[in-house]
């Protein structure tokens, strides 16, 4: 599997974050936080596949395009950008030893932390 950094989706994380469209929760919060394969679907269906990217910090070269199996570390709702789920992403790419993927995810978290003081 090779998966890389999203640059588009880091971009529009980083605009998120920016315009203050981002939830302060902790990291256990992203269970409950976390969209539904229901809401991913209805998502899909409403915005089409490359919003879908948008919401998606990695992306799976080796995956079908057009599939879920292809939009790896999710880091929001569709509306906002969590920092539970950018501390998810962060330890599954630590783990996954994808840096590019960790790094962004750092750097998120970093400006979130920074406009919430």
């Amino acid at each position: 599997m090779t998966t890389r950094l999203n640059k588009r989706s880091f971009a529009f994380a980083q605009d998120l974050i920016k315009d203050g469209k981002v939830v302060r929760d902790q990291r256990d919060d992203w269970s409950e936080h976390q969209p539904s394969t229901r809401q991913e679907n209805e998502f899909i269906e409403a915005h089409g596949w490359d919003e879908f990217e948008s919401w998606h910090l990695g992306i799976d070269d080796e995956a079908s395009e057009n599939t879920k199996a292809r939009y790896k570390y999710p880091y929001g709702d569709f509306t906002k950008a969590h920092r539970c789920g950018l501390l998810a992403a962060e330890t599954r790419a630590g783990r996954n030893k994808h840096r590019d993927i960790e790094d962004a995810t750092l750097k998120l978290r970093d400006m979130i932390d920074e406009k919430g003081s």
